[in-house]
C-alpha cells in the first residue's frame, strides 16, 4: 500500500515577513548615533567608512563585515555585543532572560 503524504495548504492571508538581520543592525547602529547625538558623517569619519556606506548600512541595504561593524560600533563608543544585544531587542520587543549568541 503507498503511503499518502499530505502538505500543509498555504494560508491565503499575508503573512508578516522577518526583517533580516542587516535590517536590524542597522535600526540600532542609527538609535545608537541618535541617542549619542552624531552626526552620520561623524560616525563615518571616526569608522573609517563613506558617510554614503553607513547610510546605506543603517537604512539596512548593506550588510556590514565584522570589521566594518566593530569600526562603526567603536566610533559610537559601543562594543559589537551591545549592536547585537539592540539589534535582537529590536526585533523581541524586549529582552527577558538569558541571551546567547554564537557564531
Amino acid at each position: 500500500m503507498a503511503e499518502v503524504i499530505e502538505f500543509p495548504v498555504p494560508s491565503s492571508e499575508p503573512t508578516q515577513t522577518e526583517p533580516l538581520w542587516r535590517e536590524l543592525v542597522g535600526d540600532s547602529l542609527r538609535e545608537a548615533r541618535h541617542e549619542a547625538g552624531l552626526r552620520l558623517v561623524d560616525v563615518a569619519q571616526r569608522a573609517g567608512v563613506s558617510p554614503q556606506y553607513l547610510s546605506e548600512v543603517e537604512r539596512g541595504l548593506k550588510d556590514p563585515s565584522s570589521e566594518i561593524l566593530a569600526a562603526v560600533a567603536g566610533a559610537l563608543e559601543l562594543r559589537v555585543a551591545e549592536v547585537v544585544t539592540r539589534a535582537v531587542g529590536v526585533r523581541a520587543g524586549h529582552l527577558s532572560g538569558p541571551l546567547c549568541l554564537a557564531a
